[in-house]
């Protein structure tokens, strides 16, 4: 629990502007390993992504010097903690999911909130000791799992909606006890799946390939990943796999490569439309339940085949 103790102590000081490079330092000095990122964007500006985080003040310092308005992100799990993304766009409104998850006491232990420019949230809590927790996307819930694999961009760091810079902003700060997440029950109450039928050596089959697929899409290198990923999600739609369950498959693998969001959804759902033109677009989610009574998750209102499958034999 140190680590997002540690994160929670430095941005509970913010309560007036703060430049990037100084939350940057403070981070690093509290022992919470930072990286840089484009200013404006999510996209690492270091080779290697999220995995070249570090603490040490001579490299932050360096960093900062040369990109002095870069964004300021720290990898998800052990690192810092873990995330739950609340997301808003179109007509998914994951506040609705995130407040069926608290009547359902599944996400009541956060450590502290932290408000999106998007008008979405993100929820942090203590890593589970020596238990690795990955990434997962629940798409059509709107809500997102940023572990192990991951990485998330902190206040003060802005990105570019609308054509105006917004920023990331602590929302609130729980002073009690926080508490670890189950994040596989978050998952499946968000997004429940049928009971699998029993496995046939051909779907052990299957199951190695999607596992190796994912794999090799974590292993591309920069130059490589968004093209990488492309082609593994073509392979999916090839075999028919939904398009929000590729994303559960590869967003934390594409991560882990480096690549951002926004881009690995771009990406996934080009390569579906490739793969299947005449597939009909997905019914839109409807909005769910009221508002929690306190107002702490409702949208900020001040933030506007049994074969192995084809192509990898």
């Amino acid at each position: 629990m140190a680590a997002t103790d540690a994160l929670a102590g430095v941005l509970s000081q913010m309560t007036g502007p703060w430049p990037i490079s100084a939350a940057a330092r403070e981070l690093a000095a509290a022992g919470v390993p930072v990286f840089p990122c484009v200013p404006g964007e999510k996209r690492p500006l270091t080779e290697h992504g999220f995995h070249d985080a570090t603490t040490d003040p001579g490299q932050v310092e360096a960093w900062w010097r040369t990109h002095p308005d870069a964004n300021l992100a720290v990898p998800t799990g052990a690192a810092s903690g873990v995330v739950v993304d609340v997301d808003v766009h179109g007509t998914v409104d994951g506040f609705a999911s995130f407040e069926r998850a608290h009547r359902a006491d599944l996400v009541s232990g956060w450590a502290f909130l932290v408000s999106t420019p998007s008008g979405g949230m993100h929820a942090y809590y203590p890593a589970t000791p020596e238990r690795a927790q990955r990434s997962w996307q629940a798409a059509r819930a709107g809500v997102d799992f940023r572990g192990d694999g991951g990485y998330i961009l902190v206040p003060p760091s802005k990105v570019s909606t609308n054509g105006a810079a917004v920023g990331y902003r602590v929302r609130q700060i729980n002073t009690g006890p926080s508490a670890t997440l189950d994040a596989d029950r978050l998952r499946d109450f968000l997004d429940p799946r049928p009971m699998p039928p029993p496995r046939t050596g051909d779907d052990v089959q299957r199951s190695v390939d999607v596992s190796r697929l994912a794999a090799w899409v974590a292993a591309r290198g920069e130059g490589e990943r968004n093209r990488g990923l492309f082609w593994a999600a073509c392979r999916l739609a090839e075999n028919g796999v939904p398009a929000p369950d590729a994303l559960d498959v590869l967003a934390a693998a594409a991560s882990e490569s480096g690549l951002g969001e926004r881009e690995i959804t771009a990406t996934v759902r080009s390569a579906y439309r490739t793969a299947q033109p005449q597939a009909r677009p997905s019914p839109p989610v409807a909005r769910g339940a009221p508002r929690a009574a306190d107002g702490w998750f409702a949208r900020d209102a001040t933030v506007r085949t049994s074969a192995p499958m084809r192509g990898l034999s």
